[in-house]
């Protein structure tokens, strides 16, 4: 259970940012309305968060509470939506990290 701080946000949107264009070379992409149908209709997951990245590209993470799936989206504005990343074992975060903290104290 972590809250991450803004600078941690920047940082992550920012790599994000840069490997959309990574993922878009893969054919992770297709159009939003299409991949939002996928994740849930297939994952059961819904969007549990949105920021704005690099180059205003809209990045927006997916979670299923049922199966603990977990997809991160990266949406340009022509509308194409690429998976960036994925995973298991979601949780909604929160505990506040102390300022500067990269990872929780386990």
């Amino acid at each position: 259970m972590i809250r991450f701080t803004l600078p941690a946000l920047l940082i992550a949107a920012t790599a994000i940012g840069s490997t959309a264009v990574a993922a878009q070379q893969n054919r992770n992409c297709a159009p939003r309305d299409k991949v939002i149908a996928r994740l849930s209709d297939g994952y059961g997951e819904t969007r549990q968060s949105v920021g704005l990245g690099v180059n205003n590209v809209v990045v927006e993470t997916f979670a299923s509470a049922e199966t603990g799936t977990w997809t991160i989206t990266v949406t340009t504005a022509a509308g194409v939506t690429c998976l960036v990343a994925s995973g298991q074992a979601f949780e909604t975060a929160s505990v506040n990290l102390p300022e500067g903290a990269l990872a929780p104290d386990l």
